[in-house]
């Protein structure tokens, strides 16, 4: 997947959006019982995504490998129903949907660590250059 960089980094970019949205709001209400769900937003959601397709970006053929795509189809659905399953298992005592979505997210991330070992072993490593500005 060609544009698997741009992926992660919208996603990450949506993420960041519901992140300081929902701590806008807590702010502005001053009730800040959502903010498990807000921490996971901006961690899972923007951090996270964000270095992943940070990294596919300076390492682009880690991008050309199965992998990738796996990693992302893990990731992805991982990281948005992650901060939804932590606001089910503190409101409604329902934490089935938190627990599935840590383990795909911990998948993904095994995927992910796998890529960088395959990397390093493989001779690659070189990162492509950045442009200075």
């Amino acid at each position: 997947m060609q544009r698997i960089d741009v992926m992660f980094i919208l996603l990450a970019a949506f993420m960041l959006v519901c992140g300081v949205s929902m701590g806008v709001y807590m702010g502005v209400v001053h009730d800040f019982s959502l903010a498990p769900i807000h921490a996971h937003t901006n961690l899972v959601g923007w951090a996270s995504l964000a270095l992943f397709g940070i990294v596919y970006r300076i390492f682009p053929e880690l991008k050309e490998r199965r992998l990738a795509a796996v990693h992302l189809g893990l990731a992805a659905p991982a990281a948005l129903a992650f901060p939804f399953g932590i606001y089910l298992a503190i409101f409604a005592e329902w934490p089935f949907l938190s627990i599935v979505a840590a383990l795909a997210w911990l998948a993904g991330c095994l995927i992910f660590l796998a890529q960088l070992v395959g990397l390093a072993f493989a001779g690659g490593a070189d990162p492509v250059a950045v442009p200075a500005e």
